[in-house]
């Protein structure tokens, strides 16, 4: 897949690229599997703003993404791949063979006809669905399941995907893409291959309508506020910071500070911490 890259025929349109969607065979979601979705813009139940630059954007639909495939042993047909706007990846519509419709996240190079299955042993085909104790090392997976029963919670955005790196004694090490190694219970289940529209990430909108579209709303620069609304404004035309380290605008560290708990539960399971940035 490559980005789409529009001919210069406004200013909007000179930087402007997009994802191409030739692997798209379907415009229209399947209306059984669809929920409205009410938007908030980011405010809480009293009205206040919990996330700034959040508001506006186009109306949607919201895909029932089925994240468990809890249908063992069952096989299922790809019946068209489809675009989902609550979601980075691209989704799949599957046909069981018991007649059942559900989406699933799209994995990178499948097309339509192909046939997945979730077993404990299925083939190691893209898209199939198997427990991690039986993925054999080096495998990349994606919708990974931390706790088994509960449904993927790993590697399901746009491109992304784990790899499988040792079995042992209960437990599956796999390599994320923070480069952290982490133990998860191989009993858990996990699909195989990287996840599709991996190219995401370098879209360049060209334009501030089109993030309005998307439901972002612009950022203000903290030197260009008031001293009382953030601690770099103010001053006579651009002034220095006046400190070492970037802050929030509510005076927190930002920026290589660390955010995780010392004694948080889950520590145990991590084999490896994330390379830290210089």
């Amino acid at each position: 897949m490559a980005i789409k890259i529009y001919n210069s025929t406004s200013p909007g349109r000179r930087e402007m690229t997009g994802v191409d969607f030739s692997m798209i065979t379907k415009s229209e979601p399947e209306k059984s599997l669809t929920s409205g979705i009410k938007k908030t813009s980011a405010r809480n139940n009293r009205g206040r703003i919990t996330t700034r630059h959040q508001g506006g954007g186009h109306k949607k639909l919201y895909r029932l993404v089925d994240f468990r495939q809890d249908k063992y042993d069952i096989p299922g047909r790809i019946a068209s791949i489809e675009y989902d706007p609550n979601r980075t990846a691209f989704i799949a519509l599957v046909v069981y063979k018991d007649g059942e419709k559900r989406y699933i996240l799209a994995p990178r190079d499948i097309k339509v006809g192909d046939e997945i299955i979730v077993s404990e042993n299925a083939p190691h085909n893209v898209g199939n669905r198997l427990m991690l104790k039986n993925i054999p090392v080096g495998t990349f997976v994606h919708n990974v399941e931390l706790f088994p029963g509960k449904g993927g919670q790993l590697a399901r955005s746009a491109g992304t995907s784990v790899q499988v790196m040792a079995q042992e004694g209960g437990y599956t090490n796999i390599l994320l893409s923070s480069s952290e190694v982490r133990k998860v219970l191989d009993a858990g289940y996990a699909s195989i291959g990287s996840l599709s529209n991996a190219e995401w990430n370098a879209v360049s909108f060209g334009k501030a309508g089109r993030s309005r579209w998307l439901g972002i709303r612009p950022t203000v620069r903290a030197s260009a506020m008031n001293p009382r609304d953030h601690k770099y404004g103010g001053g006579e035309g651009r002034a220095v910071r006046g400190t070492r380290r970037p802050k929030t605008k509510w005076g927190q560290i930002t920026g290589g500070r660390k955010t995780r708990k010392k004694n948080k539960r889950s520590n145990v399971f991590i084999v490896r911490r994330r390379k830290k940035n210089k």
